[in-house]
């Protein structure tokens, strides 16, 4: 019987490093604050000439490692909205550099929880189409560009940062190559409407078109209500964590959390309701916030400190702007991170 799983898994880190120091100088906060409160001491921070499809490509290129480019049925980008051109598929951009004549491709969006609505959509699409054997999970970030650090509204968007990841989910038929463990289990996912229009960036879209020549404050994310937001969001956002952690895990003991950086207390807050250890959920303080790369950092760094134990059941758990909170879980049976992949982890 044919099982889908996590095969390969990467990310691409920019050599960039923007530390808790600047942070504080450019907004003002104590750097005690930035390193500890919100969990920066550092975060990964892209040249300006590298742009989210190469940053994906970079990651691809890690997991696609002696894997044949025509064998890949489909290439779904799981990357950032704010990307190399507006109006524009990087999924498709991205198929031509890796060579994947045979894929097709599009892209997905969910912010932050993209990743993970990637892999449920890949594990969908590979029970229901048996012709299909490989999907690659692309994506690159550079949302640190929209932040404004003068903002003080938006600080929980400080730690947004730049990079890539990738990873690949087939279909295992036993044939010596497809088979080996990692098979994805469940998935869990919830949206609220509410909180749909509380970060936004103003300028780009239809309200404000980039014709209008829009004000350059209109270029970084806002929040037009923090008071209204924090108040809505700190009265869900724990609870609706931990159901869609529990409902991914479906009952199995936790072995390992792929968690997004947040700030240090929301961090701990989760780890702790769940009874997690530590090192069951580490956390990303010196890497910041890619957006859905997080939990493959994250697999990636425990895979490297070798946490993880043939068996152990791990959950990749996100929340997007919108809002999305997400989780999907596999058994992990062998490292999805190739040595040169763990390498890029530096």
């Amino acid at each position: 019987m044919s099982q889908v799983r996590l095969a390969r898994a990467a990310v691409f880190l920019p050599e960039g490093r923007e530390r808790a120091a600047e942070i504080a100088a450019h907004s003002g906060l104590p750097e005690a604050v930035v390193a500890t409160k919100l969990g920066i001491v550092q975060k990964r921070r892209a040249p300006a000439d590298l742009h989210p499809s190469e940053m994906a490509v970079r990651a691809a290129r890690l997991c696609l490692d002696s894997v044949d480019p025509d064998s890949v049925d489909v290439i779904v980008w799981t990357g950032s909205e704010y990307k190399d051109h507006v109006v524009w598929t990087a999924a498709i951009h991205v198929q031509r550099l890796l060579g994947c004549r045979r894929a097709f491709a599009f892209d997905l969006s969910a912010r932050c929880s993209t990743g993970i609505l990637g892999l449920k959509l890949a594990a969908d699409l590979l029970a229901a189409n048996p012709s299909y054997r490989r999907i690659l999970l692309c994506g690159g970030h550079r949302t640190g560009d929209l932040v404004d650090y003068t903002d003080r509204a938006t600080r929980f968007l400080y730690n947004l940062a730049d990079g890539g990841s990738a990873m690949l989910v087939e279909r295992g038929d036993g044939d010596g190559d497809g088979d080996g463990g990692n098979a994805l289990l469940d998935a869990k996912i919830i949206t609220d409407g509410d909180f749909s229009e509380d970060v936004v960036l103003p300028a780009g879209g239809t309200k404000t078109p980039v014709r209008a020549r829009p004000d350059p404050a209109s270029t970084f994310l806002r929040v037009p209500d923090p008071e209204g937001m924090k108040g809505r969001l700190d009265k869900v956002s724990l609870d609706n964590f931990l159901d869609v952690i529990r409902g991914a895990a479906g009952g199995r003991k936790i072995g390992y959390l792929a968690l997004l950086h947040m700030k240090r207390s929301a961090h701990d807050g989760i780890v702790d309701a769940l009874e997690l250890a530590p090192e069951r959920a580490l956390y990303l303080d010196h890497y910041g916030h890619f957006g859905s790369p997080d939990q493959v950092l994250s697999l990636g760094l425990a895979e490297q400190r070798g946490l993880l134990s043939p068996g152990d059941v791990v959950v990749f758990a996100s929340a997007g702007l919108g809002y999305m909170w997400a989780a999907m879980s596999f058994t992990w049976q062998r490292p999805t991170f190739s040595p040169a992949a763990l390498a890029a982890l530096r």
